[in-house]
C-alpha cells in the first residue's frame, strides 16, 4: 500500500482543499461528497502539514470544523506560499537533478548528446536523450541553464550567477525581496527565493494582507499572455453554491481577457473579460475559476478593448450586470447629508469615491450624487457605508431600490423595536 507523502501532484486540487477548507472554512468532513474519505484525509493532512501554525479547530455538533486563524498584520510570510513548493518527483527526477547541475557545474557547453555520454561515462548513469532533453527544456525556462544555437545544434551551459550571488553583489535586494515576498501579486515568488537561499523576512510587516490572492496567482500567467498575445482563453468555473456537490464540474466559457480588477470594497479579485458566444462582457471572481487553458487568436482584440474601456465608465464595482435582466435602467441619484462646515470629511469622502459618477449640492447641507451605472445594486451597496446619511435614492431600476427600502424595514424591526418577522 502507498504511503502517505507531503508532494502534491495537482495543485489544482491542493488549491480546492485550502481554498474550502481553511479559507472559507467551517466545514466538517462530511461537507465534502466530491471525493472518498481516504483521499479527504490525505489531502487535509497534506495542507495541515504546511499550515499547522495558522489552523484552528473548532467542534461542534456537526463535527470538527478547521479553518485558518491569522492576524494578517502580524505574520512575517504568507504560510500559503508553501504550497507552490511541495511539488512532486520521482527518483529518477531527483537523480537526473543532481548529476547534470553537477556535471555542468565546470561552466562548459556542451550539447545533448554531449551532456548524455557525460552522464553515462562520469555518473555511470544511463538517460533516454529524450529525457534530458525535456528536463535541459525546463532549467532553460526557469532560468538554471542557458543555451544557444550554433547552427542547428543547441549548447547549454549552467548559468554562472544564482540568487545568493546576486544578494552578495547588490546591497540592498536581500531586503527588496523580503518587502515583495508580502506583494498580493505573486508574492509566492519571492518568498520562493527566500526559501530557496535560506533567508527569513523578520523585516516588514502589511496591514491589509489578503492571503488568499497567493492561490488565484497560479491563474495569472496564462490570463496576462493571453491579453498581450490578443487571444482566447477557455474557462472552466464553479458556482459558489455546488462546488461540494460530488457532481458539480461547473460552467465551460470560452472569453478574451481584457483585466485584472481588484474590488476596494471586499478584496476580492475578477478577471473582466468578453464572453463572444453571449457577446457582452462579464467578471469572474479568480478564486472560482478552476482552470485556464489558452484557446485562438482573436481577430478583433482591438475593437473588443476598445468597447471595454469605454464600458468602464459605468462599472461602478466589477460588474458588468446583464441588460436583458435589468433592462433601460435611468441614472440613479442619491441624496446625502452632511455639515459643509463641521463634515467636510464626508463630502471630500463623497467626492473621493464617486468613480463615474457627479456631485453637487442640491441644498442647505445637501449633496446627490448622480451615477450612470450598469449595476445599481453595487451602487447601493456602497450607499449602505452612508446609512445613517441618506435623504432620498431615485432612479436606478425597481428591483435595486426596493432592495435597499426592504433592508431598511428589516434593520427597523431587529433594531428600532416591534415585532420581529
Amino acid at each position: 500500500m502507498a504511503g502517505f507523502s507531503e508532494l502534491i501532484k495537482s495543485f489544482e486540487k491542493t488549491r480546492d482543499y485550502i481554498r474550502d477548507f481553511f479559507i472559507y472554512g467551517f466545514k466538517v468532513r462530511g461537507d465534502f461528497a466530491r471525493m472518498s474519505g481516504r483521499t479527504y484525509d490525505d489531502e487535509k493532512r497534506r495542507a495541515e502539514s504546511w499550515l499547522g501554525d495558522v489552523l484552528r479547530s473548532d467542534d461542534s455538533v456537526r463535527g470538527r470544523q478547521i479553518s485558518i486563524s491569522v492576524d494578517c498584520g502580524h505574520i512575517f510570510e504568507n504560510p500559503l506560499c508553501q504550497a507552490y513548493g511541495a511539488k512532486s518527483f520521482t527518483d529518477n527526477d531527483i537523480r537526473l537533478h543532481m548529476l547534470l547541475l553537477d556535471l555542468l557545474a565546470d561552466g562548459q557547453t556542451r550539447t545533448l548528446n554531449e551532456i548524455v555520454d557525460a552522464l553515462l561515462a562520469d555518473y555511470d548513469a544511463e538517460f533516454e536523450p529524450q529525457t534530458v532533453r525535456g528536463k535541459l527544456k525546463e532549467y532553460t525556462a526557469e532560468g538554471l541553464l542557458l543555451t544557444e544555437k550554433r547552427g542547428k545544434t543547441a549548447y547549454y551551459r549552467r548559468a554562472a550567477e544564482t540568487a545568493q550571488d546576486y544578494f552578495a553583489k547588490y546591497d540592498g535586494l536581500a531586503d527588496a525581496v523580503r518587502f515583495f515576498s508580502l506583494d498580493e501579486r505573486f508574492g509566492e515568488i519571492g518568498a520562493g527565493l527566500l526559501r530557496s537561499t535560506g533567508l527569513k523576512n523578520d523585516i516588514f510587516l502589511r496591514k491589509h494582507h489578503y492571503l488568499v490572492h497567493t492561490l488565484e496567482d497560479i491563474l495569472l500567467p496564462e490570463l496576462i499572455a493571453a491579453a498581450e498575445q490578443k487571444r482566447a482563453v477557455r474557462l472552466r468555473t464553479f458556482s459558489a453554491k455546488a462546488r461540494d456537490k460530488a457532481d458539480s464540474e461547473g460552467g465551460t466559457f470560452l472569453a478574451v481577457p481584457m483585466q485584472i480588477l481588484s474590488s476596494v470594497q471586499t478584496g476580492r479579485r475578477y478577471l473582466a473579460a468578453y464572453l463572444p458566444e453571449q457577446k457582452r462582457f462579464h467578471s469572474f471572481r479568480l478564486d472560482f475559476i478552476r482552470t485556464v487553458k489558452a484557446a485562438e487568436p482573436v481577430s478583433n482584440f482591438d475593437k473588443i478593448a476598445a468597447a471595454y474601456r469605454r464600458n468602464l465608465g459605468r462599472v461602478f464595482g466589477v460588474s458588468f450586470a446583464m441588460r436583458r435582466d435589468t433592462g433601460s435602467v435611468e441614472p440613479m441619484r442619491l441624496t446625502f447629508r452632511a455639515d459643509p462646515e463641521r463634515e467636510a470629511f464626508i463630502i471630500g469622502r463623497l467626492e473621493r469615491e464617486k468613480r463615474g459618477g457627479t456631485l453637487e449640492c442640491t441644498g442647505e447641507g445637501l449633496y446627490t450624487l448622480t451615477v450612470d451605472a450598469f449595476d445599481p445594486n453595487e451602487v447601493m451597496h456602497w450607499a449602505k457605508t452612508l446609512i445613517g446619511r441618506i435623504v432620498s435614492v431615485e432612479g436606478g431600476n425597481a428591483a435595486a431600490r426596493e432592495k435597499f427600502f426592504r433592508d431598511i424595514r428589516r434593520m427597523q424591526r431587529m433594531y428600532g423595536g416591534g415585532a420581529r418577522q
